[in-house]
């Protein structure tokens, strides 16, 4: 059986004094990939907060054994800094790392490009980049395809799949599209009510994108 690598129990959550989350429970095993679903601003991205330590004014317990990186919905890139300087500033990545980095999302040959002459897609890959060169225990997703046309969004989840099994990484993916969830996740988790809490945690065994030792096979056509 894995080994526990996230163990979190959110009694309360509150903005302006306004209840967000309740009595939510949650148990997170290593080589996991947990979609977290429910409509919009019923709380998602608030939880991923809470674990990833950037939302610490709620009543509960967050233990996280290993370390953690975050892709926003946002890119949230360095716009003064070179596409391989976002990488090496931010995760402290040695040459041999970023241009490793790079290459696996499909970015080699913009390394001397600034953020703003990337493609809305070209940012979220080297977020993307980022986020895997720090090497996490646990990689945190908060809608990282969101506002990308449908083929592209066909494009990121294979990255990621591709990604995912090359690092072997543990993924929690926020989303509102059941698509994106059943094709990703192994398991989904989805939050409803006001407060928000978890109404249903599934396994999902048909995932479309497997992981192998080879690397990303597709369970189905």
């Amino acid at each position: 059986m894995a080994s526990l690598l996230l163990d979190l129990v959110v009694r309360s959550l509150c903005h302006d004094d306004t209840p967000i989350l309740q009595d939510v429970s949650l148990k997170l095993a290593r080589g996991e990939t947990l979609a977290l679903v429910g409509p919009s601003g019923i709380g998602k991205s608030s939880l991923l907060r809470v674990i990833a330590s950037l939302h610490t004014a709620f009543d509960g317990t967050c233990v996280l054994t290993g370390t953690c990186a975050m892709v926003f919905q946002e890119p949230t890139l360095l716009p003064w800094r070179t596409v391989w300087d976002n990488i090496g500033v931010t995760t402290g990545a040695d040459a041999e790392q970023i241009d490793a980095a790079l290459s696996e999302v499909g970015l080699a040959g913009r390394r001397d490009d600034y953020p703003g002459q990337l493609s809305l897609g070209q940012q979220r890959r080297l977020a993307l980049a980022r986020a895997f060169a720090v090497k996490p225990d646990l990689l945190l997703l908060d809608e990282p395809f969101v506002s990308l046309d449908a083929e592209l969004v066909d494009e990121m989840m294979t990255l990621f799949a591709r990604l995912r099994a090359t690092h072997n990484v543990t993924t929690i993916l926020v989303t509102h599209v059941a698509q994106e969830a059943e094709k990703l996740a192994s398991r989904i988790v989805t939050l409803g009510g006001s407060p928000a809490t978890i109404v249903s945690d599934v396994q999902n065994d048909g995932a479309y994108f497997q992981l192998s030792a080879s690397g990303v096979t597709s369970s189905r056509s």
